[in-house]
């Protein structure tokens, strides 16, 4: 089992930024997938940002490139998300996830194994 808890989300003006956390714990191994994924009401939920935790190497949506950035700490297994020049179509609840004993980098919230809770996002214009 693996455990998720997001932190970070608030209320922010267009143009600000805000820094999303996602720590995980329990079981993830060393070939394992963390991901970003949002939902707005209404929507399906989206992906916006994965990581592979091997090699840190990285995967943006389209609406988020240059704008957004997904990293991970050394230390321990904490993802992060930097999201700069927010927009108010950025507003939705962001959800992190992991998939586990993954090389590729899947963009689908199906092939993600774990959830976290949530945090939202508010983009006012």
């Amino acid at each position: 089992q693996v455990q998720l808890v997001e932190s970070g989300g608030g209320l922010v003006q267009a143009g600000g930024s805000l820094r999303l956390s996602c720590a995980a714990s329990g079981r993830t191994g060393s070939s394992y997938v963390m991901g970003w994924f949002r939902q707005a009401p209404g929507k399906e939920r989206e992906f916006v940002a994965a990581i592979r935790w091997s090699d840190r190497s990285t995967k943006y949506s389209d609406s988020v490139k240059g704008r957004f950035t997904i990293s991970r700490d050394n230390a321990g297994n904490t993802v992060y998300l930097q999201m700069n020049s927010l927009k108010p179509e950025d507003t939705a609840a962001y959800y992190c996830a992991v998939v586990l004993r993954r090389i590729t980098v899947p963009v689908s919230p199906d092939a993600y194994d774990y959830w976290g809770q949530g945090t939202q996002v508010t983009v006012s214009s």
